[in-house]
Parts: structure tokens; C-alpha cells; sequence
């Protein structure tokens, strides 16, 4: 089931994000075009499936979400092109073709990434793909925004560059995640809860507690894979965690204590969403996925 939902909603967030990159001006052709390669070259979709099953999950229509799906997408794939750059993880691949900087070249991969994370905060804010309230609009702007900079994701970017070659004890590999990994994918499901127009507190604090565990399981697979996979599975350099000293859960916890806690939050996410309905089964599903995906 999770694969039929996961084509639907990869095929609704796609076309939404197909349509925004069209250069409005002839000399922008080159940027736009590094744009779109950043985005429209495959990928999981797993932020924007969250933002649609959240959405779903209490009562929204699917479509409310379409701004929120394409927002949360746009930051991943902003993130992933300077994540790829030299000064940082210095890869030459990404999702089996080669990373932005190598398609194109540095200068254009870095104002691809800058276009692409103002462009998440338009779509947000243009109330034609984003009709909600003025209020809920700001929500979505400001919890987007705190999930991708410095409180976030960029923050914990600055701690995993700061971190290699360092013995981080769990405590303290768990903040990097939740800073690198986990904002997001928790931004993705608030946005989503948002974007239903149905949010009530009690739910919007278990859809917290859903996101915080699988933000976490989802890093702790990923660990696992750079271990257990290859570079044709997995579509980026497998390996290089542990060739640059990175710190991660199987080199801490050792293999199995670390695929242990990835179901032990696997099993606090579903936990979360106790007394939930069955329009919360595809988040169910993707707390499941995550932890059992191969890529």
C-alpha cells in the first residue's frame, strides 16, 4: 500500500514543482535549468509524502498540502547541493547522476541552492498555491524557516563539520541529527498538519512526537546504510562516513544496537498516533518504510 501511496503523492508534488521552473527571462535559462536538475532527478519524496499524510491524517484534502509538499522539497534539494559541494561532503554523486556542482559547475550549483530555498518561502507565501488563513500562512513561514536555518538544519550542518575526527557520545549525536535531519522531516509534518486546516493542539503535539521519532530513525538508517549498502543502491558515494571519520550510530552503538534503536523509534512513532483513525495509516506505513528502505 505504501508504495501505491508514495507513487500518488510522488506524481502531485511533482507536477506541482515541474511548474515552477520556468525562467522568466531568457538569460536565466542555465540557473533554472540547475534548478530543476536539483529537484526533478528523482528522490524519495519522503518530506513531502510526510506534509500529504499529515495532512490526510486529519481530514485535509490533499491538495491543501500542495504548497507545503513543494516548499519542504525545495529546502531538502537546497540543502543536498551545497551539502554535495567541495567545502562540505566534496560528492560526486547523488541519486545515481552526477551532484549539481559536477553537472554544471560550483559557481551556478551555489545560486541554484540560494533560488531554490527563497523559491520554498514563495510558494508558501503566494496565497494562489497556499489558500489558508493569513495566521496559519505565517505559521507555516516561520516554523519553515526556523526548521531550515541556523535553529535547524544549517545549525546542525555547522555541528556535523565541526564534529568529524570527534567522539560525539550519543547525547550528543543525537543533537546534531535533530538539528541536520530531524527539523525538517518535523517541519514536514506540522506544515502538513497545518495545511489541513483541522489542526487541534492534542493532535498537532502527537504528530510532534511522531516526527521527532521517525527525524531520528530516519538518520539512524542512514547511518546504517552508508554501512550495509553500496553506491549503485544507494545513489551517493556509499561508505564515506566512515572514510572521513564522520561520527554514527553503528560506529557508537555498534551494526545491530544501531538497526535495535532504529526500531525502537519506528515503535515510538506508532505509538504516537495511538487513537489516531485509519486516514493516519500512510503515516503508520512511512514510520515503517523508513526504517526498512533500502536507499
Amino acid at each position: 500500500m505504501i508504495a501505491a501511496y508514495q507513487a500518488r503523492c510522488q506524481a502531485r508534488v511533482d507536477a506541482a514543482l515541474d511548474a515552477l521552473f520556468v525562467a522568466p527571462r531568457e538569460e536565466l535559462q542555465r540557473l533554472y535549468e540547475a534548478m530543476r536538475y536539483s529537484v526533478m532527478n528523482g528522490g524519495k519524496r519522503v518530506r513531502p509524502l510526510l506534509a500529504y499524510a499529515a495532512c490526510e491524517a486529519l481530514g485535509g484534502a490533499p491538495q491543501r498540502a500542495d504548497a507545503a509538499a513543494c516548499a519542504v522539497e525545495l529546502i531538502h534539494a537546497y540543502s543536498l547541493v551545497h551539502d554535495d559541494l567541495p567545502a562540505m561532503d566534496d560528492d560526486d554523486l547523488r541519486r545515481g547522476q552526477p551532484t549539481t556542482h559536477r553537472a554544471f559547475d560550483e559557481a551556478t550549483a551555489i545560486l541554484a541552492a540560494d533560488g531554490l530555498q527563497a523559491l520554498a518561502f514563495e510558494v508558501l507565501a503566494d496565497t494562489r498555491r497556499n489558500p489558508q488563513e493569513h495566521a496559519v500562512c505565517l505559521e507555516m513561514l516561520t516554523r519553515l524557516a526556523r526548521a531550515a536555518g541556523s535553529a535547524g538544519m544549517v545549525g546542525g550542518q555547522a555541528i556535523d563539520l565541526g564534529s568529524v575526527g570527534v567522539a560525539l557520545d550519543q547525547a550528543a549525536l543525537e543533537v546534531m541529527h535533530r538539528h541536520k535531519t530531524g527539523a525538517l522531516i518535523e517541519a514536514s509534518v506540522r506544515l502538513g498538519a497545518l495545511a489541513s486546516g483541522r489542526a487541534e493542539p492534542a493532535a498537532l503535539a502527537a504528530l510532534e512526537r511522531y516526527a521527532e521519532a521517525i527525524g531520528l530513525a530516519f538518520q539512524v538508517q542512514d547511518d546504517i546504510l552508508d554501512v550495509e549498502s553500496d553506491t549503485a543502491t544507494l545513489g551517493k558515494t556509499q561508505g564515506k562516513d566512515q572514510a572521513h571519520n564522520k561520527p554514527t550510530y553503528p560506529a557508537l552503538l555498534g551494526l545491530e544496537a544501531a538497526k535495535g534503536y532504529a526500531l525502537e523509534l519506528r515503535d515510538q512513532a506508532l505509538a504516537a498516533l495511538d487513537g489516531f483513525p485509519p486516514s493516519a495509516d500512510p503515516l503508520r506505513q512511512l514510520a515503517r518504510y523508513i526504517v526498512e528502505r533500502r536507499n
